[in-house]
């Protein structure tokens, strides 16, 4: 999976990208963050970041087309991918109708790390460098799966759009050097690793990585589709049966009120449990207050914050099991007078820019 952010005033649009790996497993790609990063310190999380101007243009500050799927998403969705763990998902131009993983550009390990280094210091624009070495950005691979905002009683807001994306199978004579990741050298990321998501899963249970409430919920649904093989053998999983895990994962992605890939989820607390929250999925956050948009209204995940150190006791489960009575008022407080004055300060935004475009229209 990867993900794009987008950031304006207080607001972060960024992208995300949840990526199976090519192996006989389905794996899933994760970094884990330096420790003085700014957000999501020491986490492991999917590789993607905030969008550049480079990527393409995004509607203006205010507008709720802001929070949903685009080009520009998409192109610092594959971006930030290629920057942080060296893997780069374009297709090859010479080969484009080809849909074998032959189709795929392929780069020695001094081309692409050459690449990363100019494109993070912003010495030559990432499609221009993927355009000179014979590639095309694989946009058309990128299956929308969630948007999440920040709960809105946190200042710092994110707009995150997270994307899966199937690396192609292992095939004889393609060299596996072009999907093994490695870290940014420690600029934003030490380890770069594929992963059964249900490994993942385990990780953090036990408390030995830590994961966020997004990507412990996303593992945890890719997790029921996407299994390792437990038959001890040295044969693997079957070319059949992981693809037919793909495919069974990208019909999931289709289903739900609303799909998958349209799902807008801003957390926020439903119900306290002892020192654990139930976050309820079903809201979209104060940016979309008054659209149709909607999160998953069946699931809530239960978690216990630690500040700095991450989280822990996380579970995923059933809304109608998880709650008999909601979070007391006095609970709620916090979080709904955080959410008004989200939604006035965005309201007040929207007025002050009207209020200079019609300045500038009378000038």
């Amino acid at each position: 999976m990867t993900n794009t952010q987008y950031r304006s005033n207080n607001k972060e649009t960024s992208k995300s990208l949840p990526t199976a790996s090519p192996s006989a497993s389905n794996e899933i790609l994760l970094l884990r963050r330096v420790q003085a990063s700014s957000s999501f310190a020491s986490a492991h999380v999917f590789p993607g970041g905030h969008i550049d101007p480079e990527d393409g243009p995004l509607p203006p500050h205010g507008d709720v087309r802001l929070h949903e799927d685009g080009i520009a998403y998409r192109i610092g969705a594959i971006r930030e991918c290629f920057e942080e763990s060296g893997i780069l998902l374009a297709r090859d131009r010479n080969n484009i109708n080809n849909a074998s993983s032959s189709s795929l550009l392929q780069l020695n390990a001094q081309e692409r790390d050459s690449g990363r280094n100019v494109i993070h210091k912003k010495q030559i624009r990432f499609q221009d460098w993927v355009r000179s070495h014979g590639g095309i950005l694989d946009t058309e691979s990128l299956h929308p799966f969630t948007r999440w905002l920040t709960p809105a009683n946190i200042p710092k807001r994110f707009s995150t759009q997270m994307y899966l994306y199937f690396l192609p199978l292992a095939h004889p004579g393609i060299p596996q050097t072009l999907h093994i990741p490695t870290c940014d050298g420690g600029v934003e990321h030490t380890e770069a690793q594929f992963l059964p998501a249900s490994e993942w899963l385990s990780l953090a249970q036990a408390e030995k990585i830590i994961l966020f409430p997004p990507q412990f919920f996303l593992l945890k649904l890719v997790a029921d589709f996407l299994k390792p093989d437990t038959s001890g053998g040295n044969k693997g999983i079957s070319e059949g049966i992981l693809q037919s895990q793909r495919e069974g994962l990208l019909e999931f992605v289709k289903t739900g009120d609303p799909p998958w890939g349209e799902k807008c989820i801003s957390p926020w607390p439903l119900k306290k449990e002892g020192k654990r929250l139930v976050m309820g999925l079903d809201e979209p956050g104060p940016e979309l207050d008054g659209t149709d948009r909607r999160g998953d209204a069946e699931r809530v995940v239960w978690v216990q914050f630690k500040g700095r150190e991450g989280m822990s006791g996380m579970q995923v489960g059933w809304r109608k099991d998880a709650v008999d009575e909601g979070l007391k008022e006095e609970d709620k407080k916090e979080y709904l007078e955080a959410r008004t004055k989200e939604r006035e300060r965005r309201d007040g935004n929207e007025e002050l820019e009207q209020a200079l475009r019609g300045r500038k229209e009378k000038l």
